[in-house]
């Protein structure tokens, strides 16, 4: 499968690395031509903001949603979850909206309080999680699936084409999500 890594700003390289040791072939993202080119695609961690920033400069905003909104396989972490979803706590960021969810951003607070737990994700087992100025997912609506909670609060959730972690999965080389995005 060839999957998109979108490469604005990012740990694109670390997701390119996972997705290639799964067999795949990953495909940095950065035009709509390449956005046109692949069957699914991963937003990475990095700082949500100005990722949302590039889609909107670079006009990828709008063709991304489509893509997805017509079942392209996604997997957002971090802060590609927070640009995934339909509100957004902590800030006015640009945003994608195609997972009805409320995520707060840097909600555990500065980077200080990062920290790392294993977390059992339904269909993909325990996994490393590293979270590194990560979002909360506050909500979900009706339709949002519940894979794996940290702290009781959900940290991967998945909406028909599209799965959200809240934690960096690629920083502890975690495979799991990359194969359920692949299957």
């Amino acid at each position: 499968m060839r999957v998109g890594v979108l490469a604005l700003q990012g740990d694109v390289r670390e997701h390119v690395r996972l997705l290639k040791e799964i067999g795949a072939d990953p495909v940095a993202v950065k035009t709509r031509e390449a956005l046109d080119d692949v069957e699914g695609i991963v937003l990475p961690g990095g700082e949500s903001t100005t990722i949302g920033f590039l889609l909107e400069k670079f006009e990828l905003m709008d063709p991304l949603r489509k893509r997805i909104e017509d079942g392209m396989p996604t997997l957002g972490t971090c802060a590609g979850a927070i640009l995934l979803a339909s509100r957004i706590d902590g800030g006015d960021v640009p945003k994608l909206g195609v997972l009805d969810a409320t995520m707060h951003r840097n909600a555990y607070g500065t980077q200080i309080e990062s920290f790392e737990d294993d977390v059992d994700v339904e269909g993909a087992g325990t996994m490393h999680a590293v979270f590194i100025r990560a979002p909360i997912v506050e909500g979900v609506g009706e339709g949002v699936e519940v894979l794996a909670t940290c702290r009781e609060r959900p940290v991967v959730v998945r909406q028909g084409n599209v799965i959200a972690a809240t934690f960096h999965p690629e920083l502890a080389d975690e495979t799991g999500l990359h194969r359920m995005l692949l299957t």
